[in-house]
């Protein structure tokens, strides 16, 4: 077991450091066709989860450019309305309003999406941006490991909760999944609060972003009929507030080498304006393209079966706080 680990920290860094940085993205967007992003959304309604700042933000202010009505979902509000100035002024689109939640806490992303639904408006574009990585074992007030909270029961319960303002926006509604390469390096697990004596945050935050692809994976099949498209995606190694407060020695060590909030958001907004018939629901996405989802020899690939058993368990969870 111990070598599996090694290889695939070994495997996950390799490929990182080759693909996820700045220097990848320069390379990859060779192949990117500008036509791609001309595409104007005017009417869409775009929602998205942790948007005052990096990759948030930048998707957010991407996709007001391009003339959707945005919706930021923050937990501060002073910060919220600070970035939604910022981006009604770069954008020219005064289409943007703030919602106020927080999103570890189940309790919270209820009342929001009642309130939401009240508004009557169909929801184009989910985009689960908002996440956590929290080095201390942290437990909400709700009773649930923090990490989690944010990254696997508060994505889920949004998810679930939006489904039917997704349905009026049929046949274009998408739900695009901010999750992240640090997946390579874990399995699928039963074990969704971390009960190891010895907390790892980034361990635990490498596994609920597997649970994030699994998941996006399931309900791409689950709804398939619905009219609903289901994409996860990485944003590659970019240089965030959130990445520095989370990881300062790996913000340091790659420093100049990171990429900026807008090309980790790229692939969002690419995502968010793409006629879905170009896209596969279900799928994990990279720089424009389906990227593969397991590392070679890295052993995670069947670990997917267990899906059903998390969802349960999640879905059970997110029930217990009506």
């Amino acid at each position: 077991m111990f070598l599996l680990k090694t290889w695939r920290s070994t495997a996950f860094g390799v490929y990182g450091y080759m693909n996820f940085t700045k220097n990848g993205y320069l390379e990859h967007s060779k192949k990117f066709k500008p036509e791609d992003m001309q595409i104007q959304i005017e009417g869409k309604n775009c929602v998205v989860t942790g948007a005052n700042s990096g990759i948030g933000y930048a998707a957010a202010e991407g996709l007001a450019s391009r003339g959707a009505t945005v919706y930021m979902v923050c937990r501060n509000k002073e910060r919220g309305q600070e970035a939604l100035s910022k981006i009604q002024s770069s954008t020219g689109n005064q289409n943007v309003y703030l919602e106020v939640c927080d999103l570890s806490s189940v309790i919270e992303i209820k009342s929001f999406a009642s309130s939401f639904a009240s508004k009557d408006v169909p929801v184009h574009v989910l985009v689960n941006n908002a996440g956590l990585l929290e080095n201390k074992r942290t437990i909400t007030p709700e009773g649930f490991e923090l990490n989690f909270a944010v990254n696997v029961l508060g994505t889920y319960t949004m998810t679930e909760l939006m489904l039917p303002l997704l349905e009026k926006a049929t046949p274009d509604a998408k739900v695009i999944t901010v999750a992240s390469g640090g997946m390579y390096t874990s399995p699928l697990t039963t074990d969704l609060q971390f009960s190891g004596e010895k907390f790892d945050g980034v361990e635990q935050y490498a596994r609920n972003k597997r649970i994030q692809v699994a998941l996006t994976e399931k309900w791409g099949d689950k709804y398939k009929n619905k009219g609903i498209g289901f994409y996860s995606m990485h944003p590659g190694w970019a240089e965030t507030p959130g990445i520095a407060k989370s990881l300062p020695s790996f913000n340091e060590s790659f420093s100049g080498k990171l990429r900026t909030s807008e090309e980790g958001a790229d692939t969002i907004v690419w995502l968010a304006l793409q006629p879905k018939e170009k896209l596969v629901s279900g799928a994990f996405y990279f720089d424009r393209a389906e990227a593969t989802k397991h590392l070679k020899l890295a052993g995670t690939s069947k670990s997917h079966d267990l899906i059903d058993s998390v969802i349960d368990t999640v879905h059970s969870m997110a029930a217990l706080n009506s």
